[in-house]
């Protein structure tokens, strides 16, 4: 493969707002270089997330640029197979490059491991709309893991999959991941799709998800508030 298509990250995105519970992204002129997403967080008001990348390398520098001079604090994300040229692109921006090691991966959800903890630990799944939340309890009935999972179709877009540091090398994520691939696909959802910290992608891979591109995420200069 010598590019990420479009159309994959575009699916992540449809998966990943629907996660997050946030508005569908709006098209970033030119139409077809990017989508943008209202995140409405603190140092993260919005969004923007390159979709053609490797074919179209200038949408990266014309992205980059709307970023830098953006009104609101904002971040660009790049799925790209080029990491190097993309860095040096964001970087001429004057853009602050926040994480280099990101994947964007991808999976077989009918051919998912299951895994399930050993005891004390307890399962609780909870389904509302598109979205699968599942989490694993301790004894004393604290939450040691947890992770969701959106349903668009046949895609479902797994997200913030944590496990308290206190539960860590349990088994947990694996739990975690398994759980929610299982709802998934009871759902009809046939690819699984996320992005992946340096953290997960270990746990990933040895769960049978492939590395489809890296990932960089960048931020434009932080806005002052106005009250």
């Amino acid at each position: 493969m010598t590019k990420i298509e479009a159309e994959l990250v575009q699916r992540w995105l449809n998966g990943w707002t629907a996660a997050r519970s946030l508005p569908e992204a709006e098209p970033v002129e030119p139409a077809g270089y990017g989508l943008r997403s209202e995140c409405d967080q603190p140092g993260r008001e919005v969004e923007v997330f390159a979709l053609r990348a490797d074919e179209e390398p200038e949408s990266v520098a014309q992205l980059a640029a709307a970023v830098a001079a953006a009104r609101r604090t904002t971040w660009l994300t790049v799925p790209t197979l080029r990491p190097r040229a993309v860095e040096a692109v964001v970087r001429a921006a004057a853009l602050e490059l926040l994480h280099r090691s990101e994947w964007f991966m991808t999976t077989d959800l009918t051919e998912h491991p299951q895994h399930a903890p050993a005891a004390p630990y307890e399962r609780e799944v909870r389904t509302e709309g598109p979205v699968t939340a599942v989490s694993f309890h301790d004894s004393s009935g604290q939450v040691a893991a947890r992770g969701t999972i959106a349903v668009v179709g046949t895609d479902a877009i797994a997200d913030r999959i944590e496990t308290d540091a206190a539960h860590r090398r349990r088994g947990l994520g694996r739990a975690v991941m398994s759980a929610l691939a299982e709802a998934a696909a009871a759902r009809g959802a046939r690819t699984g799709l996320l992005i992946a910290s340096e953290e997960g992608q270990r746990l990933y891979s040895s769960l049978g998800w492939r590395h489809e591109a890296d990932v960089l995420i960048a931020r434009g200069p932080a806005v002052p508030s106005h009250r």
